[in-house]
């Protein structure tokens, strides 16, 4: 195998597996961690918008915009978060934990 299709090969098969979790109304989902794996996940019509502003993210910025684009990746628990949105937009707050409610080192303890 020519040495840049083995770079290649053992770089796509590595960086498939990265994922992250998210905890969603509906439980944990995983999502994928790298820019291609959320471009690939995201809807077909996000993915300029996605790209453009990957592209143009400052180095110190990329975790924290890659984290907000996941958020738009569909998963099975888009439902449970979609009801529990529109339940605090029309501001029913119970069951709702706010962090200036938990003692400091249950807070830091939580996920």
């Amino acid at each position: 195998m020519p040495r840049d299709s083995a770079r290649k090969d053992r770089l796509g098969t590595h960086m498939a597996g990265h994922q992250q979790t998210m905890y969603m109304e509906g439980g944990p989902v995983q999502v994928p961690a790298t820019i291609r794996g959320v471009r690939e996940a995201l809807p077909e019509e996000l993915r300029d918008e996605f790209i453009h502003e990957i592209e143009n993210t400052p180095p110190d910025q990329i975790q924290f915009t890659l984290g907000r684009w996941a958020m738009n990746i569909p998963t099975e628990n888009d439902a449970a978060e979609e009801a529990l949105l529109s339940r605090v937009r029309s501001g029913d707050f119970s069951d709702v934990t706010f962090a200036e409610d938990l003692g400091d080192d249950e807070y830091r303890s939580a996920g």
